[in-house]
């Protein structure tokens, strides 16, 4: 089945906020049940047994990439990354590192808290939502100059334009 989200491609963080998204009928949620959790693991090449236990991970660690990408503490987040850990180790191949999460429920979790985390360290200015006043999803700016205002120039950037052209033409500018 096709992933009905409507910005897909993100980093894995960003990915799991934006199984949020506004349509005509208001706000739309991947994660209501165990088949839209399969079709985000999917989506994102994780190859792991859903459940409901890993759907309330996700919802858990949502919520806590939420709370820390609009500035909140990072408790919540740290709550998430309570449940794993990155294992360093040596091989035949050389130095290694492998998360090591006990519970497999909270892997995807894990991970996605764990992918903020790096976003955080390497550019936390370019984790932006997106300009739109209807939109709630999230992008990682990778412009140039780190600009970008929209998670998407064909639908919200246009939509931006549009609405801007059509209040131009009322006020009689054009």
């Amino acid at each position: 089945m096709p992933d009905p989200r409507p910005h897909l491609g993100e980093p894995l963080a960003l990915d799991l906020l934006n199984t949020r998204w506004m349509t005509a009928d208001g706000l739309e949620d991947l994660l209501t049940d165990v088949a839209g959790v399969r079709q985000w693991l999917a989506d994102n090449d994780l190859a792991l047994p859903a459940g409901e236990p890993m759907r309330q991970a996700l919802l858990t660690a949502r919520e806590a990439i939420l709370h820390t990408v609009r500035g909140a503490s990072g408790a919540d987040l740290n709550a998430v990354l309570d449940h794993g850990r990155i294992r360093r180790s040596l091989s035949a191949a050389g130095p290694a590192t492998e998360p090591e999460v006990p519970q497999p429920e909270w892997l995807p979790a894990w991970l996605a808290a764990d992918n903020l985390l790096e976003l955080l360290s390497a550019a936390p200015d370019r984790i932006k939502q997106c300009a739109h006043p209807h939109c709630v999803l999230w992008f990682l700016d990778t412009s140039k100059n780190g600009t970008r205002r929209w998670h998407s120039m064909a639908i919200c950037g246009n939509r931006a334009k549009a609405t801007r052209y059509y209040a131009r033409k009322l006020n009689g500018e054009d």
